[in-house]
Parts: structure tokens; sequence; C-alpha cells
């Protein structure tokens, strides 16, 4: 008797120690998707998808960004390092420096060499350039380095920003169809990459082209299939289904796959083959495995919020994430594994289908921007005083400004009333302004917290509600406004209750909500803010009698 309460003990004791973390965690960001699909697509979704997420997690309906640019790059940062760009140094997907007085692209590394079969500038890539840790760093710090970290993306940064600087490995998307890295993580990618890669699984979907996945008149949430407010698909005469993916594929090469939804079907048989060959989640050494589906943001930025295009991208995906869901129940098992879904950003509505529904906006492309400024110097101070225009950032010349004898605070003061001046400037900081931010400024805070004083401008405008800097049709994102920066954040599986939030909530606060969760120490940058509700652990009702 006495020996079999032993075993027990030490059974319970044993069982209690293997749950104080998960086997595996998944992060799955979709890349810019809004909040509001949830809302507008729910009546065509299965119950599999996003509802099994939404019905069985705890959602946060009124999750937001706290900074601009709200970008790609900046965005997984901000969700892994749980910190803004003014800490983690990831200030857009590219940059102008000031202080090297060159453009950056947010993982370059030339130090490093591509590993597969793509192009030596796509693989010259790590996360050099990412100032702080992530929470997948803390994991593998957690567990001694035993525990494994994966990121995967059909992007370079949307794999490699998540994974840290410890990943054991992050993997991308060649336009030659091949899922590439970088010497960065190893002299040579596993086998079963290579092996997946020379099975050519997106000569598959190529093969097959695109079709509406559902009837027709299900897509009564958007447009009609030829408006004017889409582009065209790689040279398509018209945004119209069916798409033949063969012909564009022959005319460009297998990077026109992600600008489809089968993008990221091909990403999710690439995340469970990872599953499966890196064994995670098959032992106590919690693992991490970041996923980043980003064909939803490639038909976003080309065909606009309102085409059947992304509406069918959103169904599809909805199905991709329940065959993954599946897949994670069989492999890791259903209890196994913490799983939380956001997005990067979110994005605007087409800025002339507003113009034509008559809201007074319009679009004003950048390099229209930056030339009104040029001609506004040159007819003020004799000369051109832009150095860079870019990410709402304005960089002067110092030189030229110190050769011609002015006053730098003059020069900005001057510009700044000039643009001011503009029709779709709403306010201009001037990097002083940031500087001595008191919190006071609800748009200021913004741009504060986007801001890292060895990068960015010395000015920094925010343009009025609705205008964009884009083109005429798709759309883009990047500004402190809510339809860019209000994104899904669901929590689901291991140790989280069912239930939802409509409090306002920040991004920054997953990554420490997941620390917290699953007791590892805070990303180093983060303010450690948590969201409360997912550290509630569910009841567990007793079944015994």
């Amino acid at each position: 008797m006495k020996k079999s309460i032993v075993l027990l003990t030490l059974f319970v004791i044993s069982n209690l120690s293997a749950q104080q973390r998960p086997k595996l965690v998944v992060g799955i960001v979709v890349d810019q998707m809004k909040m509001e699909y949830l809302y507008r697509f729910s009546d065509d979704f299965s119950p599999n998808g996003f509802k099994r997420l939404m019905d069985n997690g705890y959602t946060f309906q009124n999750m937001h960004y706290n900074y601009m640019p709200t970008y790609t790059a900046p965005g997984h940062a901000s969700i892994y390092t749980g910190t803004t760009p003014a800490t983690h140094g990831i200030v857009g997907n590219e940059w102008f420096s000031r202080t090297l007085g060159k453009d950056i692209y947010c993982t370059d590394d030339a130090s490093v060499k591509t590993l597969g079969d793509g192009t030596v500038e796509e693989g010259a890539m790590s996360p050099k350039n990412l100032q702080s840790t992530t929470i997948t760093d803390e994991v593998r710090m957690a567990t001694n380095f035993t525990g494994k970290v994966i990121g995967i993306s059909l992007k370079d940064r949307g794999a490699i920003l998540p994974a840290g600087h410890f990943a054991n490995w992050a993997f991308w998307y060649s336009k030659t169809g091949s899922f590439i890295s970088s010497t960065f993580y190893g002299d040579k990618l596993p086998e079963w990459v290579t092996q997946f890669n020379n099975e050519k699984h997106y000569l598959t979907y190529i093969n097959k082209g695109w079709d509406l996945y559902k009837p027709a008149a299900t897509y009564n949430e958007s447009l009609p299939d030829n408006n004017p407010y889409e582009g065209k698909l790689y040279g398509s005469l018209a945004p119209v289904f069916p798409y033949d993916l063969k012909k564009m594929y022959e005319k460009n090469d297998a990077g026109i796959l992600r600008a489809t939804p089968y993008g990221n079907d091909l990403l999710a048989e690439f995340a469970m083959k990872a599953v499966e060959k890196e064994n995670l989640g098959k032992d106590n050494n919690t693992d991490f495995l970041t996923v980043s589906f980003s064909s939803t943001d490639y038909v976003g930025h080309l065909l606009g919020p309102r085409s059947m295009e992304l509406q069918d991208t959103y169904l599809r995906l909805d199905q991709t994430i329940a065959d993954f869901l599946n897949y994670l129940d069989k492999t890791v098992g259903k209890d196994n594994y913490l799983l939380f879904l956001t997005a990067d950003h979110a994005g605007a509505e087409n800025v002339i289908y507003l113009k034509d529904h008559k809201y007074n906006v319009d679009n004003y492309p950048s390099k229209d921007v930056k030339q009104s400024m040029q001609d506004f110097s040159i007819k003020t101070f004799g000369t051109d005083l832009i150095l860079n225009y870019s990410n709402f950032n304005v960089f002067f010349n110092k030189q030229i400004i110190k050769e011609k004898g002015l006053d730098l605070i003059n020069v900005k003061k001057a510009f700044k009333d000039f643009l001011m001046a503009q029709p779709q400037v709403k306010k201009v900081y001037t990097e002083e302004d940031v500087m001595a931010n008191s919190g006071n400024d609800y748009y200021l805070n913004f741009v504060a917290k986007g801001y890292d004083v060895t990068q960015n401008g010395d000015l920094v405008i925010i343009d009025k509600p609705g205008d964009i800097e884009y083109s005429t049709t798709g759309t883009s994102h990047g500004t402190p406004y809510s339809y860019d920066t209000h994104v899904p954040a669901i929590f689901y599986g291991w140790h989280i209750k069912k239930g939802e939030s409509y409090d306002k909530k920040a991004i920054t606060e997953i990554a420490p909500t997941i620390a917290q969760k699953i007791k590892v120490a805070f990303p180093n940058g983060t303010e450690a803010k948590v969201l409360q509700e997912v550290l509630e652990e569910k009841e567990i009702i007793s079944t015994k009698k």
C-alpha cells in the first residue's frame, strides 16, 4: 500500500512538473489582417479554423499597435520582443539610417551567405539588426538551448525576426520555389528541407490555377470581381477569376505564388513538415514554432480589402488553419501546445473607393511629397536640402546646411510650416518634439515609440485619417490610425480559458504574457505589461466520483 502511494505521488509530481510549460508554443502572424475580417467573413468561415480558435480560446477584440510606422518588420519584431521600434531598432522594412548615411534593409547581413536554391541577395539575411531579445530567445535560454526554435514565412523578415537571435533555423521562400536560409543558422540546409524543395510542391498549386474556393454568391461581402480599385495580378488583362498561374509563372518565376492564397497553403505544408522532422513538441523541453502567413499582405496590397480575391484568400486560409490545428492535435497532442494568432499590422481602405463615396480624402504618392519638399527647398534656400524622405521621415543634408551657414532649427521650422499647409498633412513633429514627448499628445506617443534617435529623421509626418501615400489601386498601411493598428489577438490551447475582452490592449503585451505563462524570463526590452486574462488558468472540472 505504502509503495503504491509513493509511486502515485511520484507520478503526480512528475506530471505536475511536465505541465509547467507546454511542449510546443506556436505563434501565428497573418500579414495585414484587420480584426474586421473576422467579423465580415464570419458567416463564410468553417467551424474548425478561425471560429475554433475564437470559440474555444481567448479573444482580444480590441488589440492595437501602439507606434508608427505600422509595417511588417516592425510588427513582427514588436510582437516577439514585447517592445516598440524605439527600443528594438527595427524602424521599418527598410529605412535610411542617419548614423550610417545609407539605406538599410531590416534583415540584411553581408557577412552571411544563402543556403539552398536562392539568389545571393535572397539569403544574405540574419537578425543582427534586431537590438532586443525575443520571447523565442528567452525560451531557448530557459531550456538551456535544448528547446528548439524554428521560424518560417514566405518573407525573410517574417521568419527571421520572430525566431530571434538564438533560433535553430529560420526558413523563407525564394523566387525559385524553394525554402532557403542563411549560414547564420548552419552550414547547410537540413536534409528534410532539401527533400521538400526537391519535391517542388509549389508546382502543384501553379498547375491548378486560382479560381473561387466557394460559389460566387458567397462573396457578397466583397465588391464585384472586376472593380476599379483593384490592381492586376502579374500582367493579367483584368483582375478577374480564374487566374492562369501557369502563364504567370512562365513569364515571371515561382515568386508569383506569394500573391495567391496558395502561398499560405505551401507554408502550412512546410510548417507541418518542420513539426514532424524537427520533432517539435515531442519532449518536455518546450519548443517554439513561428509561422507568418504572408499571402494575405501581397493580395491586400495589390487587390485591396474589398476584393473577391482577398475574401477568397481568407476563406482558404481558414481551412488551412483548420488543417494545421488538426495536425497539431494528432502529432503534439490537443492539450500540449499553446498557440496565439495575431497580425503584424492591419490596412487602410482603398482611398479612391472612399473618395468615390464622397469622403474628402485622396492619395499622395511619396515621390510627389518628396518632390514638393525639394521644390520648396530650392525656392526658399536656393538648394535642395532633402537628403532622404521615407517611412514618413524627412532627413536633411546637414553638410549642405552647414556649408550654407543655415540654422538647422530655422530650416526645420520652415519645412514644418510648409508641410502643415499641405492638404494631406495632419501633424509634423521635429526630432526635438519627439525627444521632449511628455506623453500628453496621443499621436506624438505613436511617433516616439517608433522613433530611434540614432536612425530616424529630423521631421516625422502624420497624414490625415483616410489620406494615403500609395497608388490608386489596392491598399497600404503605416499610420497610427485604427484601420492600420487594429488586429486580432487570440490565445488558444494549453491552459487557456475560453473568453473574450473588449478592453483596449497593446501588441507589446503578447510577448511578456507568454513569458509569464510559461515561466521564462521577459524579453530584455519589454515594459512587461501583460494580458492578465491569459494568465488566469481555465477551470478544471473533475470527473471523479
